[in-house]
C-alpha cells in the first residue's frame, strides 16, 4: 500500500492574507534535493531539502513585485521570473542583487514562464500568447499575439514534454465555460477544447497534468469532491485556426467524501498512473474536518495513506521525487510517500513481500475461469517449505509479541533482553514497526518512574532496527541525557529524523556544561566506531599550520626546535575525542534557522564560547585537504560547520564581540575567511577567463599571417 512518512518543516510561511499561504509557486532546481520557492510578491529563496538550509535568496526592491514565479534553466544554470507583468529577469546563484542582473522588459503582460524537462524556458502572456524565452529576448518589444477573446482568462497553466515536443498546456474562463489550450511548438499550433461544467458556478479548484500512454492525462478536482479524468490528443483536431471547441470527454475517477459542504481549498496531484494525493478533503472516517492530506488509488477507489495536517489549508500542493510539498498555517512542510505498484492486493492492504522461494509454481496457479465457472476444483497449492514454516511462525510471532509486552511491563532487564531478542529473530522488522515503538514507550516509561530499572542493551537494540522515531518515543533523548547514556543518546542524534530542535539544543548545552571530571570519565564510553575514528584522524595530525601550506617534510625536519613552537589559535581541540564525537552528532542534525535560534540564545557565555573554540578547530581542520584515514567516516563537513557559526554568531553576536577571551578566536576566523574569499575571488577570475575562451568562436581565414588580441576583461 502506499504510505505517507513522518513530515519536517522546510520553512516558516507570512500568508498574505487568509486565503492564500503566501507562497507563488514552488520549482525544481538541479535535482529534487533542491527547490526555488517564490515567497509572496518579492522574494525567492533556493533550499536543499534534506537539510532543512536556505542556501540563497533574492528580493526585488521595495515597489517592485515579482508576478510569476521564477524557475530554473538547466541548460544555462540560470534563474528565471517576471517582475510587474513584463519585466523579465534572468540570474545566477552567485549574483547577490536582482537589480544588477540581467533585465528586459517585453511588450505584453507575461502570466507564467515554465521550464521542465531540462528543456528551454517558454513564456506564457496573459493572452494566450506562447514564446521560447530565446526567441523573445532576441526581440523583447516584439508583437505578441491574442490567441484568448476579450474576456477570456487563463485561470492555470503547466507544459509538458511529449516526446521530442514541448507543449504548453492552459486553461481558460469565459463567462462561467471553462477551456482548455494546448499549445504545441515546433511547429507552433493550437488546439482548443470545451471542458465539461459539474454543475452551474462550480469552477475547478485545481489541476494536475501527466502524459503516458501516448496521451496527455488531464486531472481536475470539483468543489463536489469530484475527481475527472481527461486525456487530451497530442495529435488532434480540437478547435485549430479560429474553429468553434470541441467538447473534452472526462472520466469520474473518484469521487471524494465532503459530506454536507463544499470543498473550498484543495488540490489533487498525480502521484502516478494508479495513485492521486489529495489535501483539503475530509478523511472517510475523521468526520468533517478538512485538514487532511490523503493518498487514493483509482483503479481500485480505496484510500491508501491518510495522515493530520495542522492549520489552515491553502489548496496548493507539489510533488518532487517521493516528496510533497504543502503549506499550511504558517509554515511549509515536506511530507515523503511511497507509492508501489498498484495490484488488488496492494489495494486491499494484503500485499505481503515475497521472494522466488515463496513463489508456486506455475503449473500450480489454478484458472481463473476454472474457479469462477466451476468447471474443476482447482488443483492443490504445492507449498514450499520456506511458506509453510512462515504460516506455522506468525500465531508464535504474535504470541511472543503479546508476552514481550507484558514482560517489558514487570519482568527484570535481563529478561526483557532475551525476549527481544527472540522477537527480532522470529520475525520480519516491518511486520513489528508499530509493536516495537510501543515497546520502547513501555521500556522508557518504566525507566523513568523506577531509576533502579536499567534497559540499556535493549534500547540500543530497538535503536539499532530503524524502527523508531522521536514522535513515537519522545522521552527517550531526555532518558539518555538525566542518566549520561551517552551512546543511547549519539543513536537517537543519528537514527532519529525528527528530533525537535528544543531537544537538540538541550543535547547540546549537556555536552558542553560537562565538567572535566565527567569529561575524563566520558573518555571510557563506548561511542559508535565511526565517528570516533573520525575524530582520532583529526586530532593525530600534525598541529603544525605550516605544514598544510606548502612547506615539506624535509624543510621542517631541519629546524625541530621551531615545529614544537606555540602551536596558533584553533590547531588544539579545545574538548576531549568522546566530547567531540558527541557534538558531531549534534552539528549533523537537521533543524530548520528559525526554530533553533531562540533555543540557542538560551546557552551561557562559557557554552557559546567554548562551541565558537570548537567549531574554530572544525573549520580549520575541514579547510585542510581530505585525508584518506577520513573517507566514509561520519563527521560535520564544511558547510555545516559554517552554517553553525553563522546560528551561533547570530544567537549571541553581543556576548561575543564583548568577551575578550573569545576576541582571538573571532579574529582568526575572520582572516581566514577574508584569505578563503580572496582565494575564491582569484578562482572565480580563473573561471570567467576559461569560459570566455570556450565561448570564442574560431574566426575566419583572413590570410596567411596575422596579428589577434584577446582581452578577457
Amino acid at each position: 500500500m502506499a504510505a505517507l512518512y513522518e513530515g519536517y518543516t522546510l520553512c516558516g510561511l507570512v500568508p498574505d492574507n487568509n486565503a492564500h499561504s503566501g507562497i507563488q509557486g514552488i520549482e525544481e532546481e538541479r535535482d529534487s534535493d533542491h527547490v526555488v520557492v517564490t515567497h509572496g510578491n518579492r522574494c525567492v529563496t533556493l533550499y536543499k531539502v534534506s537539510d532543512q538550509k536556505r542556501l540563497s535568496s533574492w528580493t526585488v526592491r521595495q515597489g517592485q513585485a515579482l508576478t510569476c514565479p521564477a524557475v530554473f534553466n538547466r541548460l544555462s544554470n540560470e534563474y528565471v521570473s517576471v517582475s510587474d507583468h513584463k519585466v523579465v529577469r534572468i540570474w545566477k546563484e552567485e549574483d547577490v542583487l536582482l537589480d544588477k542582473a540581467f533585465k528586459a522588459t517585453v511588450s505584453s503582460d507575461v502570466w507564467r514562464v515554465h521550464c521542465s524537462g531540462g528543456r528551454e524556458p517558454v513564456v506564457l502572456f496573459q493572452r494566450g500568447g506562447v514564446r521560447l524565452l530565446d526567441a523573445l529576448l532576441s526581440s523583447p518589444q516584439q508583437d505578441i499575439e491574442d490567441v484568448l477573446s476579450p474576456e477570456e482568462t487563463i485561470r492555470w497553466s503547466s507544459d509538458v514534454v511529449v516526446e521530442t515536443q514541448q507543449c504548453v498546456v492552459f486553461t481558460t474562463e469565459q463567462k462561467g465555460q471553462h477551456f482548455l489550450y494546448l499549445h504545441r511548438l515546433k511547429p507552433n499550433s493550437v488546439l482548443r477544447y470545451r471542458l465539461e461544467t459539474d454543475q452551474p458556478g462550480h469552477a475547478p479548484l485545481s489541476f494536475s497534468l501527466s502524459y503516458r500512454d501516448g496521451h496527455i492525462c488531464l486531472l481536475y478536482l470539483y468543489p463536489s469532491g469530484g475527481v475527472y479524468q481527461s486525456l487530451v490528443p497530442v495529435r488532434g483536431l480540437g478547435g485549430e485556426d479560429g474553429a468553434p471547441p470541441l467538447p473534452l470527454p472526462r472520466t469520474l475517477l473518484l469521487a471524494l467524501p465532503v459530506g454536507d459542504g463544499l470543498l473550498e481549498a484543495a488540490s489533487v496531484l498525480v502521484l502516478d498512473e494508479a495513485h492521486v494525493a489529495v489535501v483539503g478533503a475530509p478523511h472517510p472516517s475523521a468526520g468533517a474536518g478538512k485538514d487532511f492530506l490523503c493518498i487514493w488509488n483509482t483503479n481500485f477507489q480505496t484510500l491508501q495513506a491518510g495522515r493530520e495536517v495542522v492549520g489552515k489549508m491553502f489548496g496548493q500542493m507539489w510533488t518532487f521525487s517521493t516528496q510533497l510539498f504543502i503549506p499550511h498555517g504558517k509554515t511549509l512542510s515536506v511530507i515523503p510517500f511511497q507509492c508501489p505498484r498498484s495490484s488488488l492486493a496492494a489495494a486491499v492492504g494484503k500485499l505481503r513481500a515475497s521472494t522466488v522461494e515463496d513463489a508456486p509454481p506455475p503449473a500450480c496457479v489454478a484458472s481463473w475461469n476454472n474457479v469462477l465457472h466451476g468447471d474443476k476444483a482447482p488443483p492443490p497449492r504445492v507449498e514450499t517449505r520456506k511458506s509453510s514454516a512462515t504460516r506455522r511462525t506468525q500465531p508464535a510471532t504474535a504470541s511472543t509479541l503479546d508476552q514481550v509486552l507484558q514482560l517489558s511491563k514487570t519482568g527484570p532487564a535481563d529478561q526483557v533482553q532475551k525476549g527481544v531478542e527472540g522477537l527480532l529473530s522470529m520475525a520480519d522488522l516491518q511486520d513489528l514497526r508499530p509493536s516495537l515503538g510501543q515497546l520502547a514507550s513501555i521500556l522508557v516509561s518504566r525507566s523513568r518512574a523506577d531509576p533502579a530499572f536499567c534497559c540499556r542493551d535493549v534500547l540500543t537494540q530497538l535503536l539499532h532496527t530503524r524502527c523508531l522515531c522521536h514522535s513515537v518515543c519522545p522521552d527517550l533523548v531526555l532518558l539518555a541525557l538525566d542518566r549520561r547514556d551517552y551512546l543511547v543518546c549519539q543513536l537517537c542524534l543519528q537514527l532519529f529524523p525528527d528530533i525537535p530542535e528544543a531537544v537538540t539544543c538541550a543535547c547540546l548545552k549537556a555536552f558542553l556544561s560537562l565538567s572535566d571530571v565527567e569529561a575524563e570519565d566520558m573518555e571510557d564510553t563506548d561511542l559508535e566506531p565511526d565517528s570516533v575514528s573520525f575524530m582520532d584522524t583529526l586530532m593525530s595530525r600534525r598541529e603544525k599550520a605550516g605544514l598544510q601550506n606548502g612547506c615539506s617534510p624535509e624543510s621542517l625536519e631541519a629546524e625541530p626546535q621551531e615545529e614544537t613552537a606555540a602551536v596558533p589559535p584553533g590547531h588544539v581541540c579545545p574538548v576531549g575525542r568522546h566530547r567531540a564525537v558527541l557534538l558531531n552528532q549534534v552539528l549533523q542534525t537537521a533543524y530548520s534557522d528559525a526554530f533553533i535560534l531562540p533555543h540557542l540564545k538560551d546557552m551561557s557565555s562559557q557554552q557559546a564560547l567554548l562551541l565558537l573554540q570548537y567549531l574554530q578547530f572544525l573549520y580549520l581542520r575541514c579547510s585542510e585537504p581530505p585525508s584518506p584515514q577520513t573517507e566514509g567516516l561520519r563527521g560535520p563537513g564544511l558547510a555545516q560547520v559554517l552554517d553553525w557559526v553563522c546560528l551561533l554568531l547570530d544567537a549571541h553576536f553581543t556576548v561575543l564581540a564583548m568577551t575578550p577571551e573569545a576576541r582571538a578566536s573571532l579574529l582568526h576566523l575572520h582572516n581566514f575567511v577574508k584569505s578563503q574569499v580572496k582565494l575564491a575571488s582569484e578562482l572565480g577570475k580563473m573561471e570567467g577567463s576559461l569560459q570566455e575562451l570556450s565561448r570564442m568562436k574560431d574566426k575566419k581565414d583572413v590570410g596567411q599571417y596575422s596579428i589577434e588580441v584577446i582581452e578577457l576583461f
